[in-house]
């Protein structure tokens, strides 16, 4: 089916109206790392200083502001993350959370001297479980895996035993778009006696995630992905009920203490999921994410997922008929049930290919070795935006190849 068909069929297609600059001719295949804005959110911004910041001042913290991270949290929980109230909170950036929630859980498991990881996972990911083995006087045990795949199940049972403390893992893989079996992963974590951490970056708000049913223990995610809530927006932390009184984290800050504003002399963690918090939350970087967050609740996650699919699936086919006679591999899962919501395209050719695609208001990213990512955002991209941005990798991998011939 061509894409003028394939809009027209789709349900989701108005929502795409309500983006920034989705009218133009730019194609956006970079909303895996940083959303559109909505429309509503440049509305909701001037109306926040002029009125609940200009208008209400301080009076803010004690109306809305002081829950707010939990309030926010709640409804991401419930729109997008399978989380009952009471466990998600939202603050500091993915970095800080991981950190946190890392050196949490491991404190949780004494005596344990592993942290368990797949060397293809994001470098924050990797680089923060170094720090925190070095911390704790840790190792770090590797699981290695085909990067355009990702761990599965056998493979995770093959590297946990009586030592490991922490499992940490991506649902969906920056690289390659695998689609973690993330119930059953945690299923075997849990039987070897450790904690799962999972990193819902390139899922949430884009696959369904059921943290709750599949039992997860700890959850960090951003919010500048699929939640769109704009560049640096702070990122999640999911924190299952039972762990509440257990785990405590490490940056001790007096939004997490039991009484704030008593302001004491010796910090005391607060119950529930708010002692992960730590300093003052970011309140104006949590409009635009409110906009994104009651809009996916207006759709819902399974029809984003639909969309996702139908999106990605598009994408394989063309770069099947249009960039494999000229040597590009598909470097994500073909089955739709183990990819997220992009599609690696392998060539060697593809740094210079992304920059020349970046000149012409094509906009994917790279990522090495040879990759080029068409993220495809479901609920602000069309099948017409990824036709016209396949057709022009293929215009570019020509015109490199013409080139190099006539070198």
């Amino acid at each position: 089916m061509d894409a003028a068909s394939l809009d027209a069929a789709d349900p989701l297609a108005h929502l795409r109206d309500r983006f920034v600059g989705a009218e133009t001719d730019l194609v956006y295949f970079d909303g895996n790392s940083l959303g559109r804005p909505l429309r509503r959110s440049g509305e909701s911004l001037a109306g926040f200083v002029a009125g609940a910041w200009g208008s209400r001042l301080i009076r803010g913290w004690d109306e809305e502001w002081f829950d707010l991270p939990l309030t926010l949290g709640d409804e991401i929980g419930r729109v997008a993350l399978g989380a009952a109230p009471g466990q998600v909170a939202v603050g500091d950036s993915t970095t800080v959370l991981l950190y946190k929630a890392m050196r949490a859980a491991v404190a949780a498991r004494p005596g344990r001297t592993e942290i368990v990881l797949h060397r293809d996972e994001f470098p924050t990911d990797r680089y923060v479980a170094d720090g925190v083995a070095r911390e704790c006087g840790l190792t770090v045990r590797w699981i290695d895996t085909d990067p355009a795949a990702g761990v599965t199940p056998d493979q995770v049972a093959e590297a946990v035993g009586e030592q490991t403390a922490l499992v940490s893992l991506s649902h969906v893989a920056y690289r390659s778009a695998w689609l973690a079996d993330a119930e059953a992963v945690t299923r075997v974590v849990h039987d070897a006696g450790a904690l799962m951490l999972w990193d819902l970056s390139h899922a949430g708000g884009s696959v369904p995630v059921e943290l709750d049913a599949w039992g997860v223990d700890l959850a960090v995610g951003c919010t500048y992905k699929y939640l769109n809530g704009g560049p640096g927006s702070p990122a999640y932390v999911y924190l299952a009920t039972r762990h509440h009184e257990a785990l405590t984290q490490p940056v001790q800050g007096w939004m997490g203490s039991t009484d704030p504003f008593v302001m004491g002399p010796a910090y005391a963690p607060v119950a529930g999921v708010r002692r992960f918090l730590s300093g003052t939350p970011p309140v104006l970087a949590m409009v635009p994410l409110r906009d994104m967050v009651a809009m996916l609740a207006e759709v819902g996650i399974d029809a984003v997922r639909q969309k996702s699919v139908a999106l990605t699936s598009y994408a394989v086919a063309l770069a099947d008929e249009q960039l494999a006679p000229l040597g590009v591999e598909v470097a994500s899962p073909r089955d739709p049930a183990r990819r997220g919501g992009h599609v690696t395209l392998a060539h060697p050719a593809m740094a210079q290919v992304v920059a020349a695609l970046w000149r012409r208001d094509v906009i994917p990213d790279y990522r090495e070795p040879g990759g080029l990512r068409v993220g495809l955002s479901p609920l602000s991209t069309s099948f017409a935006e990824v036709h016209r941005g396949i057709a022009a990798v293929r215009e570019e991998l020509e015109r490199q190849a013409s080139a190099a011939r006539g070198s």
